[in-house]
């Protein structure tokens, strides 16, 4: 049974950090292209970063591009994505996603999801 199992979200107040966590189960995760994506209240579905199954290649949205980090635990079948100087357009609930074949920022492409962590950056 494929899980991906996203945590780590909270309400944090502007400039503050948190980590969330995307733990995988039932599926090979070393050979997965892992990505997250967030959805703000009214709006689409976004790409937020994404890393190849190595680590050896990563990208970001641009206005996340500094202040977030992702990486990847093959070892632990676990995905991270460091939040740092948050703002409040960056709330939103998480999501992470696996694709087997290529990075994308499109959700259609991706093949396995989470169910999502509540991100809000307020004050």
């Amino acid at each position: 049974q494929v899980q991906l199992v996203e945590s780590g979200g909270g309400l944090v107040q502007p400039g503050g950090s948190l980590r969330l966590s995307c733990a995988a189960s039932g599926f090979t995760f070393s050979s997965y292209v892992m990505s997250w994506f967030r959805q703000a209240p009214g709006k689409e579905r976004q790409f937020v970063a994404g890393i190849t199954r190595l680590g050896d290649y990563i990208e970001y949205t641009a206005s996340v591009r500094g202040r977030f980090t992702v990486s990847r635990d093959n070892a632990q079948n676990t995905m991270y994505l460091q939040m740092n100087s948050l703002k409040p357009e960056d709330t939103a609930v998480y999501f992470c996603a696996a694709d087997y074949h290529r990075m994308s920022r499109r959700t259609e492409d991706y093949d396995f999801w989470g169910q999502g962590t509540q991100v809000t950056v307020s004050s």
